[in-house]
């Protein structure tokens, strides 16, 4: 096995006296163990060959290291679940979780592969015509010449079974198998979409700013490996995108084109696959296991995908030849994981594994986040704008609707205004399209009893219910648990419970009522569970089959619509009323980025953005489009607070059942940072929403500021956690770590 085994391979090893743990083998080394450790051999190798590169298992341990989280716990989130076996004991067999789907097929014994032996027995069926008949479909089939003129079986076509015999021939087909001129075997076939490809596209030219935006991404690299391109919406970036690629693969160099979310790789991989072909790959977790083992496997082999496109989980992916990484929409915070370990920000992972290949990196985005911005500006990053659309399109013109003064003059009675609902008939009446932003799914993200207010709450979290009115139940966002509508309000008895809010699912029914004869579709998490449903979605409202898409801020981000001619943005305060560092920024970046969904074409669109607050300075930013009045408020903000770019955040985030154990654990953890770091801790505090799950959750800040260093403050908070865990009190505590929260 020592002859055979390297780094990267899927091992076997016994635990304990009867149980065996399956692993992957990080290194290859010849020191002595410590002093009292026993070694135990590895019991099976599992592959011929290693399912991860090296250079996977280094970038692999720097986000253990970064993420301050275990290595395994990084090894669990890479691995698709089809590569990873089920541990158990010794005399029971590990469950392989990948098993390829095959087909049945017929091939020629290789020794028939000889144009002599061929010939007697086709001089031996001279009185069996319909086997005579299946052979020479076969030999057709499998387009035999060039394997007989080279006597090489392997340069047969593979021939299923089913199309050999659609004419018939079963009788046939055994008595050749019976004289062994032909075998059945399973043919290992791929779950990869191995359609024909679309019509061939040829990219686009350039247009003078975007050959300009081209020629100084080239030139910033040469001095530093990361450009940030900051270029308006509908811009072109994605044509600048193609010429990069174009200039990458003609280097021999392979591409990762990194996307915040799933539902944009539908539209934009189309049109990807349309200039590249079968070079470019996809992957993301709306495909099943065995597609996401089968897309590994390809980049593991002599051929792989030159070109993937994918989500966060792309990153984990083995590339042998990485020369250019492409992050769009560099600012969305969907490329942060939140839920579990490792909570990595695929924007940070992807630049290290650029930096550990040598590759080059292209940051783009149309509302830059305010701490890449910031590198770019210090001269960290290169940084290049593109302040013009494609085709001198004009930016959308937005009118701000003050729904407070209209709803005080008794103008406006639900929850569209006048000027929205006459622009929305104006659009559908010149044969344009309508997206409707609302960030909130359901009918209503609250009940509430008229009579004594009471409101619904989950058992299990402390957050009130939504209602889903398709469902008829009430819904937690958290757990995912549901629960009936009450038909009497438990506190009072009052039987006159209403919905208070609105989302998605509410707007639909309403606008459906006040357009009747509108096509309209919903596009949400609710809407968008399969891979199917948002693909759907977004092919109707392409080709003209929905007038009025209703979203959350799936609408928001890189959609390119022809004939979208109205945006209606129904509630911009709620975005920036979160408790929040970051709530004006991430407001302006969504409003933008919906807004950037009007007049793409020839056409200036129109943006109608319904506000509380008309006179909040954000409101006006986005008017605007002034980004850089956004930017320098935010940097003298956080600079007077010593927030993000002037400091890096952790956050400690610590669960448990009962609440005054947690309280007291908090207070303590809080007091040993500060004796530490007197100037740079805030809390402990409970989050908006302190407990989930049945457990109550405390947090505390830790600002990571000179003179401390990042990497001692994480080896102090990692002793920390040891030292409180092994309190008998806080024991059955769970504490995580947040870096670079978001």
């Amino acid at each position: 096995m020592a002859r055979r085994i390297s780094i990267g391979s899927r091992v076997v090893a016994p635990f304990g006296s009867r149980r065996v743990l399956t692993g992957i083998v990080a290194e290859l080394h010849d020191r002595q163990p410590a002093a009292g450790v026993r070694v135990k051999p590895v019991a099976e190798l599992l592959d011929d060959a290693p399912i991860a590169l090296e250079s996977q298992i280094a970038l692999w341990r720097w986000m253990a290291q970064y993420y301050m989280c275990s290595l395994g716990e990084v090894l669990r989130a890479a691995l698709p679940g089809g590569l990873k076996l089920e541990s158990g004991t010794l005399d029971e067999a590990l469950r392989q979780g990948y098993k390829p789907r095959t087909v049945r097929s017929v091939r020629l014994a290789d020794e028939y592969v000889d144009e002599a032996r061929l010939n007697a027995v086709f001089d031996a069926l001279v009185r069996s015509p319909r086997a005579t008949a299946l052979l020479t479909r076969y030999l057709d089939l499998a387009d035999a010449g060039a394997a007989f003129t080279l006597g090489n079986p392997r340069l047969l076509l593979p021939v299923s079974r089913s199309a050999l015999l659609a004419d018939g021939g079963e009788a046939a087909l055994k008595s050749l198998c019976e004289r062994g001129v032909l075998q059945l075997y399973d043919q290992p076939v791929g779950r990869i979409d191995t359609d024909a490809l679309p019509e061939q596209l040829a990219a686009r030219p350039l247009t003078p700013a975007q050959q300009k935006a081209v020629d100084e991404i080239r030139a910033a690299w040469t001095q530093r490996p990361i450009c940030l391109l900051h270029g308006v919406t509908s811009s072109g970036k994605t044509e600048i995108y193609v010429q990069l690629i174009r200039e990458a693969l003609a280097r021999g160099e392979q591409v990762l084109y990194l996307l915040p979310e799933i539902v944009l790789t539908a539209q934009l991989t189309d049109r990807l696959r349309r200039v590249f072909g079968r070079q470019m790959g996809v992957y993301h977790s709306k495909f099943g296991d065995a597609e996401r083992v089968e897309v590994w496997q390809k980049m593991l082999g002599p051929n792989p995908y030159d070109i993937l496109v994918g989500v966060r989980s792309s990153v984990f992916l083995p590339f042998q030849r990485l020369g250019l990484v492409i992050i769009d929409e560099e600012h969305e915070t969907s490329f942060k994981q939140q839920d579990s370990a490792p909570r990595y920000h695929a924007r940070s992972a992807a630049i290290m594994l650029a930096q550990q290949a040598g590759a080059r990196t292209l940051l783009a985005t149309a509302t830059p986040s305010v701490e890449t911005y910031a590198l770019a500006r210090q001269g960290r990053y290169g940084l290049v704008e593109l302040n013009v659309r494609y085709g001198d399109v004009l930016l959308p013109e937005i009118e701000v609707v003050d729904v407070k003064d209209l709803r005080r003059r008794r103008l406006m009675t639900g929850h569209f205004s006048p000027p929205l609902l006459a622009a929305m008939r104006q659009t559908l009446d010149s044969r344009g399209q309508v997206i409707l932003f609302q960030n909130r799914r359901g009918w209503a993200p609250m009940m509430e009893c008229r009579d004594c207010g009471w409101t619904p709450r989950c058992d299990h979290c402390d957050v009130s219910l939504t209602y889903h009115r398709r469902l008829g139940r009430m819904t937690c966002h958290y757990c995912g648990a549901t629960y009936a509508v009450p038909t009497a309000c438990p506190a009072c008895g009052c039987a006159d419970l209403s919905g208070r809010g609105m989302g998605t699912e509410r707007v639909e029914d309403e606008i459906a009522a006040l357009f009747p004869d509108a096509r309209i579709a919903r596009m949400d998490l609710d809407t968008t569970r399969t891979r199917d449903a948002y693909e759907r979605i977004i092919d109707d409202f392409a080709h003209y089959r929905t007038d009025i898409l209703i979203g959350t801020q799936m609408v928001t981000k890189g959609l390119d619509f022809e004939r979208v001619g109205l945006v209606g943005i129904l509630a911009a305060d709620t975005m920036m009323a979160l408790p929040d560092f970051r709530s004006h920024e991430r407001a302006f970046h969504m409003m933008t980025q919906v807004a950037g969904r009007a007049g793409r074409r020839s056409r200036r669109g129109r943006v109608v953005l319904q506000t509380r607050a008309a006179d909040s300075p954000v409101i006006a930013q986005v008017v605007r489009g002034d980004f850089a009045a956004l930017f320098a408020d935010q940097m003298q903000e956080r600079q007077a607070f010593l927030f993000p770019p002037f400091c890096r955040l952790i956050y400690v985030v610590m669960r448990h059942r009962d609440e005054g154990v947690l309280d007291s654990l908090s207070r303590t953890c809080a007091e040993a940072l500060r004796r530490a770091y007197p100037q740079h801790v805030l809390g402990p505090d409970a989050p908006p929403v302190a407990r989930v799950q049945t457990m109550f959750i405390r947090k505390i800040v830790v600002k990571v500021a000179a003179p401390l260093s990042l990497p001692s403050v994480r080896a102090y908070l990692l002793q920390i956690r040891a030292w409180l865990l092994a309190q008998p009190n806080y024991g059955a505590a769970k504490i995580h770590f947040d870096v670079d929260p978001v």
